[in-house]
């Protein structure tokens, strides 16, 4: 969860009052998940996850998908700096996890789109619990491909690794034995 201080109202002097008037400071905790992205794309009907560049008012729509905070008055959004933009775009980069892939990329393959519906129907396929859905996505994007590799059938050998493990296999066996093949 990433919170985040938005000053509502900045420290200044109140010329009415003749005070000094103390900063509002809204807290938004926000939570980057497949909840927040299955309420963006349901307003959005477009996928979030896809490479295209998002609007500011679809960006801004999306922080308000991720905000936990109860009762948010609407009008905090508009006090969002360039700075906590780019804090928040950090937080939803971060992998959040321990677990790293070496990426293959398969050529000519289609990549699907990837949607929250997707992901939904990954997660009942590999029987992953729907309390998952409320965590950081990226995390829920590891584990589904960790379960994806362990449930994968083991890759076949090519001929040639094949072949060279057999002479290994065969070179070690002359010598535990002294003989010459």
């Amino acid at each position: 969860m990433l919170q985040i201080p938005v000053t509502v109202v900045p420290e200044g002097w109140d010329e009415k009052k003749q005070e000094f008037v103390e900063p509002k400071i809204q807290i938004l905790q926000l939570e980057h998940s497949l909840v927040s992205v299955r309420k963006w794309e349901s307003k959005w009907c477009k996928a979030f996850l896809s490479t295209k560049e998002k609007t500011i008012e679809e960006t801004i729509d999306y922080i308000k998908c991720m905000t936990l905070t109860q009762n948010v008055n609407p009008e905090v959004y508009n006090y969002l700096t360039k700075k906590h933009i780019e804090q928040i775009n950090d937080y939803i980069s971060a992998p959040m996890t321990a677990t790293y892939f070496n990426e293959e990329k398969t050529p000519g393959r289609k990549q699907d789109v990837v949607t929250a519906e997707l992901i939904y129907y990954w997660m009942i396929s590999l029987q992953i619990p729907f309390e998952c859905q409320k965590w950081h996505l990226n995390q829920l994007m590891a584990l589904i491909k960790v379960c994806n590799i362990k449930n994968a059938p083991p890759k076949k050998m090519s001929r040639q690794a094949m072949a060279s493990r057999n002479a290994a296999l065969n070179e070690a066996r002359r010598r535990q034995w002294g003989t010459n093949g």
